[in-house]
Parts: C-alpha cells; structure tokens; sequence
C-alpha cells in the first residue's frame, strides 16, 4: 500500500499537467466565491466511478497476460507495421462508435501497448493515433460520446437521423485519418520478439471478462458509483494486486479538472462573454463551440452552449471538431495520454492534434455551408 501510495506522488510530481490543474484551482478559488466545502459537488461523480471502473477492469485484463497473447498473435498475422497502425487505428475509430470514445481507448490502448511489447513499434504514436481515431469515430453516432448523447435528446431526432448528420464529417475525417497513418507508419514486415511469453492468469482474466458488459450495463442505468465500488472489493478480494496498480493518479487528475472548469464556468467574466458573442449567428457558434472546447473540454462547452443556442447541428459538428487539438479538448485525450505511460507523450499529441484541429475546422465549416462568401 505504501509503495503504491509514493508510486502515485512520484507520477503527480512528475505530471506538468497536473501541476497546471493544481495553480488553476489555487487561482480559480480565489477569483471565484464558491466556497472550498463545495468544490466535491462540482466533480461529475457517475464520471468519476465508471473511469476507476474501467481503468480497474483494464488493469486485471493486462495482469491477465492476454494482452501480450493478443499482440503476439496480432502481430504475427500482421505483413507490416503499417498494417498493425492501420487495424488499431480504425478498430479504435469503430469501437468508438458504439462504445463510446473513452470505452474505445480501454480496449484498444492496453493491446496496443501489448502488441508493442512483442515487436518494435513507436507505442507513444500509435496511441497517439488512436485518440485521433476515437475522436473521430465518435462524432458518428449519439452514443459515442457525452456530448453527442445530450445534442441527441436536444435534437428530437431519430438515431438514424442523427447518424445521417454527422456522416459528411466523419466520413471525411476518418479518410484523412487514413491517408494519414498510412504515411506516418513505415511498411517494413513485422518480427515478434523472441522474449518468452507471458502466463495467462485464467481467473482473473475470467473475472475481468465476466464484470465487463455489466459494468458497462451499470453504469449506463446511472449505477457507475455502486458497480464501481462492488469491483474494488471482488478486486480486493481475489486479486488485490490490481487495486494497488490502478491509476489513482488519473482519477484525481480528473477530479481537479471537473473543478477547475466548473469554477472558470461560473465566473461572471465568463458568463458575460458568453452572452456578448452573438451566438445564435452559426458562424460564431461554430467558432465559440470549437474554441471553448479547447478550454473547458467538449462535453461541458455543448452543455453550455446550449443555453444560449438552439442549432443543435452546429454545436455538434464545432465540439466534435474541438476534441481534436489541445489534449484538454476531449477527455478521451487524457485517457489516451495517461496510459501510454509516455510522460511526453503530450507533445507527439500536439504535433498531430493540432494541424488536425485546423483541418477539421475547415471541413466542418465547408460542411455545413459556413465557408462560402
């Protein structure tokens, strides 16, 4: 437990980004008269439990061992390394579609990570690539993302009506997406590392299959906190080693980002601005919905936007477009880049999120008829 406890404070120490959220609170907190006894209630806590809930099942899926199984069979069915960049990449993009962004990257980063282990592949840029993927993805459907789901009810639309929106955008993100991984990954024939293969632990493996699906079934019925502390203590009880590694630290990475924007939300500089920038004008909305994601993340800028417009379409298309940019535009990036385990792994983001960011932007404003004269 004490090794676990000084193994987190290393990482917090370590984590500039976190240092970042540390000196908003400070700041926030003071311009803000929110008293410090509310700060709890401004963290989302469903969000919070069903994040430990899959980072604790994703944890137990690793230490079974049959991620590294999969990344030897993977690889080995695999003729080059762009071929692996390319299934990764796209099983990503369409897992996001169903299961949601954040869902996506639990399943598909651990293997990514797995495969990696077994033949020599640029990790860090792979996950990279794959965050990009599930952002992209995601914009498809309204249950890819929170975002997505709450434009969704506001809408009225049917399901397939909402899919059929959103389908220029992403149609024409994830073909640049492929172009891209295709020229950003070589086409040299993958080698398996001759290193002995891992032990499949079969109960916690089985454990950790069998929680999923209700977990997932939980958490979608609002049950995110009781599923999530009912898996700590079977965790604790069978295979406690999986409690002790999970990424405490990302949880409360999290928690200090839930408050930092929620207190910059409630600021009345923030609200003035809000209602000074002509927002039912589309071309301002569009604009203000991708820059407020790159400030205050996408699935609280839609919310707050809301409030103030009623094109729907608009908003969606501009927070979709913001999750690409920033890390801080989409959560789906923080999870990504926490668990490359790259503590520079921002910066391989930044380099391919950002030019994404300006190219989405085009396109969603061709798309929706705001570029012209």
């Amino acid at each position: 437990m004490t090794e676990a406890l000084f193994r987190v404070l290393a990482g917090l120490r370590a984590d500039r980004f976190f240092q970042v959220l540390l000196a908003g609170l400070f700041v926030l907190g003071w311009l803000s008269a929110a008293p410090v006894s509310t700060y709890p209630s401004l963290v989302d806590g469903s969000t919070l439990a069903a994040l430990a809930g899959l980072l604790l099942l994703t944890k137990g899926l690793e230490l079974s061992g049959v991620l590294h199984w999969l990344g030897h069979r993977l690889v080995a069915a695999m003729p080059s390394e762009r071929a692996v960049a390319l299934s990764l990449v796209m099983a990503a993009a369409l897992l996001s579609t169903v299961l949601t962004n954040d869902v996506a990257l639990f399943v598909v980063v651990p293997l990514t990570l797995g495969v990696c282990r077994v033949a020599r592949l640029p990790a860090t840029k792979l996950i990279v690539f794959e965050a990009l993927a599930v952002n992209a993805g995601s914009a498809l459907t309204p249950i890819g993302n929170p975002q997505n789901l709450f434009l969704w009810q506001l809408s009225r639309l049917s399901f397939a009506e909402f899919v059929w929106q959103q389908l220029p955008l992403v149609a024409v993100l994830l073909a640049a997406l492929v172009v891209l991984t295709c020229a950003a990954f070589k086409g040299r024939a993958m080698h398996v590392s001759s290193g002995e293969a891992l032990p499949l632990d079969g109960r916690l493996l089985a454990l950790s299959l069998l929680l999923y699906l209700p977990f997932l079934m939980a958490a979608d019925h609002g049950q995110a906190p009781w599923a999530a502390v009912t898996l700590l203590v079977l965790f604790a009880l069978f295979r406690p080693r999986a409690v002790l590694e999970l990424d405490w630290g990302l949880l409360l990475l999290f928690s200090l980002m839930f408050i930092d924007l929620r207190l910059l939300a409630q600021l009345p500089a923030v609200k003035a601005a809000m209602a000074g920038l002509d927002l039912q004008h589309p071309v301002h909305l569009y604009l203000a919905s991708i820059a407020a994601s790159q400030l205050i993340s996408n699935v609280p800028a839609a919310i707050a936007l809301a409030e103030y417009a009623d094109d729907w379409r608009v908003i969606a298309y501009g927070v979709n477009v913001g999750g690409f940019g920033f890390m801080i535009g989409s959560l789906a990036n923080l999870i990504a880049l926490r668990m490359s385990g790259d503590p520079r792994a921002w910066r391989s983001f930044h380099a391919y999120a950002v030019p994404a960011l300006l190219l989405a932007t085009l396109v969603g404003a061709w798309l929706l008829g705001l570029a012209g004269p």
